[in-house]
């Protein structure tokens, strides 16, 4: 199970292409050979870089929607638009599509975050508007994790 830690600061090269820091690349040792899967968040805009092992169980989840229900067949189809996989080069870099780079608005300057079993890629400019967004930590906390109960129990 992938535990993926870590926030960096980098700027991509002329071509888009990402080096993958190296405290990430520790942390995904055995899956670097696998590849990865890029997307579009579903949310925010940045970018996600899925090992192939996650990705494999994002797909299965998908699998099971019946896509005789237009919802679920609407769904796939704007989840699936846009993924690419992509692999490490010899020197350790990924090269990010332009068309996933302009949804995230990504330019030069990027972040980007380990997110326990995935990374996001974003903008510079877009994380910092996006941690400047008025939120209530502790009322998040407390209606996403509240309902877990005391892990102790």
């Amino acid at each position: 199970m992938l535990n993926l830690l870590g926030e960096y600061e980098l700027r991509l090269d002329a071509k888009g292409r990402l080096s993958l820091p190296a405290g990430l690349r520790k942390q995904l040792d055995g899956e670097l050979q696998r590849g990865f899967v890029l997307n579009r968040d579903v949310f925010k805009p940045c970018l996600v870089l899925y090992p192939m092992v996650q990705w494999e169980q994002t797909q299965s989840m998908m699998q099971r929607l019946n896509r005789f229900v237009e919802r679920n067949a609407d769904f796939i189809r704007r989840f699936m638009n846009g993924a690419t996989q992509v692999e490490l080069d010899s020197s350790d870099r990924l090269l990010l599509p332009k068309t996933l780079m302009d949804h995230a608005r990504i330019g030069k300057d990027i972040k980007v975050m380990g997110m326990m079993d995935r990374v996001e890629i974003w903008s510079k400019e877009e994380h910092a508007k996006m941690m400047r967004e008025d939120v209530d930590l502790t009322a998040l906390a407390e209606d996403v994790m509240g309902s877990l109960g005391n892990a102790d129990e």
